[in-house]
């Protein structure tokens, strides 16, 4: 699935407060660095793991379900295998009014999840990172010398 840039532009700006689901307390692994980089980008971050519920983490506490959370999150982005998705969506549209994303990582998809989500009109994005759309989108990936394919300035 492609997404176009100016849509993912949206729901990266819109969004203020993410609960990231399977997020890892081990700094090497890709949960744990992508939502520290969220949360240093201005997102609230709200961690859900039931093996470190109660700890802390990016000055949030560690959720055991996304029950647990504060109900303005207003995105999900899930670290979990693609099969485990659909229930975790289920209970995010129960629990999240102001819901408007459902984020997967990279390697992660579910049909079945993105047509319950849709259906409630909330948005899917599928397949990607959040840090790595952020850093192509709003520039930070050229500063590295990578070709982004976003033109920045105008002759």
């Amino acid at each position: 699935m492609r997404y176009d840039d100016s849509f993912l532009k949206d729901v990266l700006t819109r969004t203020r407060t993410v609960a990231v689901v399977g997020v890892s307390m081990n700094p090497v692994r890709p949960s744990y660095y992508v939502a520290r980089y969220l949360s240093l980008k201005g997102y609230k971050v709200i961690p859900v793991n039931p093996g470190h519920a109660g700890k802390k983490l990016f000055g949030q506490e560690v959720r055991a379900t996304l029950s647990d959370c504060p109900k303005e999150v207003d995105m999900i982005d899930a670290f979990r295998r693609s099969e485990h998705v659909p229930p975790i969506v289920e209970e995010a549209l129960e629990v999240f009014p102001a819901l408007k994303t459902v984020w997967m990582q990279i390697g992660v998809e579910s049909p079945e999840a993105a047509e319950m989500a849709q259906a409630r009109g909330v948005d899917v994005v599928m397949n990607l990172c959040p840090k790595i759309e952020y850093q192509r989108l709003f520039g930070e990936l050229r500063m590295g010398g990578f070709n982004t394919g976003i033109i920045s300035s105008k002759l």
